[in-house]
């Protein structure tokens, strides 16, 4: 029986805050420990895209969110240093919860578009934001 290799499902959000800042974590663990990255994580078996990046969102920062729209899927087989990992990320506002770093964040803060735009994120979330920021302006 031929043995087949498959991308890995993930999602992520770019979450709006009232106040107009984004929301991001700092990650717990590897890879990028210790970096700014957007909320998500896995998609588990059974669940949707949107179930879990809701969930996820949840998890990580004590956050409640509105889908707002998809922003993207990103591909590139070298965005994530554990393998190929697909992310389904989407554009949401924060609904609701007080903002509390949980799961695999160490921190959760808000940042304004100006002052993420001058960090280096996790990932490939720098070119993810900047996605975000060509549709939400």
């Amino acid at each position: 029986m031929t043995r087949y290799k498959h991308p890995l499902l993930t999602v992520d959000a770019v979450i709006n805050t009232i106040k107009g800042k984004i929301i991001f974590i700092k990650r717990k663990n590897s890879p990028y420990k210790g970096s700014w990255a957007l909320p998500g994580g896995f998609v588990e078996y059974g669940e949707t895209v949107e179930e879990a990046v809701i969930r996820e969102v949840k998890e990580e920062t004590g956050a409640k969110i509105e889908i707002q729209d998809l922003l993207g899927v990103y591909s590139d087989p070298a965005r994530d240093p554990r393998g190929h990992l697909v992310t389904v990320c989407f554009l949401a506002i924060k609904t609701e919860g007080m903002l509390k770093a949980d799961t695999d964040a160490t921190e959760v803060a808000c940042f304004t578009v100006n002052e993420a735009m001058e960090m280096n994120l996790a990932f490939d979330h720098n070119k993810i934001l900047k996605d975000a920021i060509k549709r939400i302006s």
